[in-house]
């Protein structure tokens, strides 16, 4: 069964820095509908204007990775941790026992576009900690990279949970076909393009949550695409 969460129907948050767009229920934007998908609780993509930014708020037990789209995501912590985040990076911040952070736009003169994932751990009290890689183009190209999972295999980051985060960039009529285990379900979101899931075709901001399928099927269409493929227990 695939159930499509279609961009438009996103909850939106805006003021004069920030355009940020809210695939689950998040702060102020309630949609008792769409509380998260399984351990899976928010997928925010927030556009954020030049030199601006979030400044430093606390986070407790929540896996929190970041995944640039354009532009450049900088990012500092209480934990000493700090660094640049651009296209092809993926981060994870594990709260844990609690955290102090601050992301802003990098750029003085450019926009950062960027997806904010929070993954609800197995473990609570953990201590805080922060990873950061880069996967290249080729890597990706019309395949499924694992980048981010719990025990790190394939050299993902790792989190907290009995998940795994894949991306994939799709040429037009590129296709990936990836099993999905008995008992796990999976969430697709299309960040760039757009793409057929299992024969649903999805645009950018799409999403769409996959359960009692044994196959996931993606396909490029018409231009470049890119999506996220989160597998989930």
């Amino acid at each position: 069964m695939v159930t499509v969460r279609k961009a438009s129907e996103r909850g939106r948050s805006q003021n004069d820095w920030l355009d940020s767009r809210h695939t689950f229920s998040f702060a102020e934007y309630h949609d008792p509908r769409n509380m998260g998908f399984g351990h899976l609780r928010v997928i925010n993509e927030d556009t954020v204007a030049p030199g601006q930014g979030f400044g430093r708020h606390p986070h407790r037990d929540m896996e929190i990775l970041s995944y640039v789209l354009e532009g450049s995501l900088e990012h500092g912590d209480s934990t000493g941790n700090g660094s640049v985040i651009r296209p092809g990076d993926v981060q994870v911040m594990s709260a844990g026992t609690g955290v102090v952070h601050s992301e802003r736009n990098h750029s003085p003169s450019q926009p950062v576009h960027f997806l904010q994932i929070w993954i609800e751990p197995d473990a609570r009290g953990v201590a805080p900690r922060y990873e950061q890689k880069r996967f290249s183009e080729e890597q990706k190209q019309n395949t499924v990279r694992l980048i981010a999972s719990r025990d790190g295999r394939e050299g993902s980051v790792t989190f907290h949970q009995d998940a795994s985060l894949y991306t994939g960039l799709l040429d037009p009529g590129g296709a990936i076909t990836m099993p999905i285990a008995p008992g796990r379900r999976a969430w697709v979101q299309v960040v760039r393009g757009e793409a057929t899931v299992n024969g649903e075709t999805l645009a950018a901001g799409d999403g769409a949550a996959i359960q009692s399928e044994a196959t996931l099927e993606l396909r490029g269409r018409t231009e470049p695409s890119e999506v996220l493929v989160f597998d989930l227990g």
